[in-house]
């Protein structure tokens, strides 16, 4: 026989109505749209906005995501888990450590990670416990592959992990509002110039330190 805790809780399940498949791709629509919109004008664009290219009414919005900062949480923590799982489709496509992170590296700017930065700003919570795991999950992904790639001969010595995230963001990130709204088109061209410069063995000597993944939690 049950315990009276395990009838009240199967009761509850029983209440609680798992979520409708329409809402689940309603709630999808408005996270793509809002990554979409983000990337293109800021995170600050207005919330109507992004309703209508999701294609749902402001209801239904708010009904998923009470204010902008839930929904910015709700971009950061889709597009930090689909970047990690980008690489480890590349870990699992290509042989060579190198070419592993090459693929990912253009995996990345194909899912706009460089859009975190500007959506990390004010008073947006980058501690939350969800974004810490899909950050600490991603970082560790690109340790593991570039210390592979170090280990194989591929890559140059005298950088550190930091490096590579610090390109890929700066390199990806968007400029919105400004004038030469093609400077996309360039984004591959000028990550695989990054790339080569990665290889070893090394071309030049780097001023500076390699920057770490310490160094970026600094910072931050």
């Amino acid at each position: 026989m049950k315990s009276v805790d395990e009838t009240v809780t199967c009761a509850a399940r029983r209440r609680t109505p798992r979520p409708r498949a329409d809402a689940l791709r309603n709630r999808e629509r408005i996270v793509v749209a809002a990554r979409e919109m983000f990337v293109e004008f800021g995170p600050d664009v207005p919330l109507d906005e992004v309703a209508r290219r999701a294609g749902v009414g402001n209801a239904t919005l708010y009904r998923n995501f009470p204010d902008r900062a839930a929904l910015i949480h709700e971009v950061v923590l889709a597009v930090t888990s689909r970047t990690t799982d980008r690489l480890e489709e590349a870990v699992a496509a290509e042989s060579d450590p190198f070419a592993a992170l090459s693929r990912f590296v253009h995996a990345a700017a194909d899912e706009r990670i460089g859009a975190l930065c500007p959506m990390l700003a004010g008073g947006f919570d980058t501690d939350h416990p969800d974004l810490l795991s899909e950050r600490r999950r991603l970082e560790e992904a690109v340790e593991g592959l570039v210390e592979r790639a170090m280990s194989a001969g591929r890559l140059r010595t005298d950088i550190a992990v930091g490096d590579v995230l610090v390109a890929l963001s700066q390199l990806t990130r968007p400029l919105p509002g400004v004038a030469c709204l093609d400077i996309d088109r360039f984004t591959h061209r000028h990550l695989q110039l990054f790339l080569d410069g990665l290889e070893f063995p090394a071309r030049s000597e780097l001023p500076g330190s390699a920057a770490t993944l310490e160094d970026l939690r600094a910072g931050s």
